[in-house]
C-alpha cells in the first residue's frame, strides 16, 4: 500500500485592499464621525436654551366675502421644544370693543422649527389695531 501524500492547502491569505478601497473607507469613517460630532455638539449647546418664540404677521391680508384672513408664522429659535403653543389674535377698532380673532393651538414646535396659521376676522384689520401674540407654551 502506498501512502498518498496530501498536500495541505495553504491558509487563506488575507486579501489586500486596494488604495481606492482604503481611501473610500477612511472617508466614510471620517464623515460618519463628523456627523456624530455635529449631532452631539448641537445637542449639548442647545440643550440648556429654553424655547424662544417669535411671531411674524404676513402683510398680505386676504378677503373672502365678509371675512378677513390674517396669516402668521411662529418660529422657535430656542433650543428646547415647546408644547401646546397658544397664539392669540385680537382686533381693536376705535369706538368698538375688542374683537377676538380667536386662539390657535400649535401642538409641538421643536427648536428651529416653524408653524403657520391664520386668524379670521369679520372686520378689516387695516381699520384698527391688530394684535397677534404668543400667549403661552408648555415644556414637554
Amino acid at each position: 500500500m502506498s501512502e498518498t501524500s496530501t498536500h495541505s492547502q495553504p491558509k487563506e491569505q488575507k486579501k489586500q485592499r486596494s488604495f481606492p478601497e482604503r481611501l473610500s473607507f477612511g472617508a466614510a469613517i471620517f464623515i460618519v464621525g463628523f456627523l456624530i460630532f455635529l449631532i452631539l455638539y448641537q445637542w449639548r449647546v442647545q440643550e440648556d436654551e429654553p424655547p424662544l418664540l417669535s411671531i411674524t404677521v404676513e402683510r398680505e391680508i386676504r378677503q373672502f366675502g365678509s371675512q378677513f384672513y390674517v396669516p402668521f408664522t411662529v418660529y422657535n429659535i430656542g433650543g428646547q421644544t415647546a408644547k401646546s403653543v397658544q397664539v392669540l389674535g385680537e382686533l381693536k377698532i376705535e369706538d368698538e370693543n375688542i374683537q377676538q380673532g380667536g386662539e390657535q393651538q400649535i401642538d409641538f414646535l421643536s427648536g428651529g422649527e416653524k408653524a403657520s396659521g391664520a386668524f379670521i376676522f369679520t372686520h378689516n384689520p387695516e381699520d384698527g389695531t391688530l394684535i397677534i401674540r404668543v400667549a403661552s407654551y408648555k415644556l414637554p
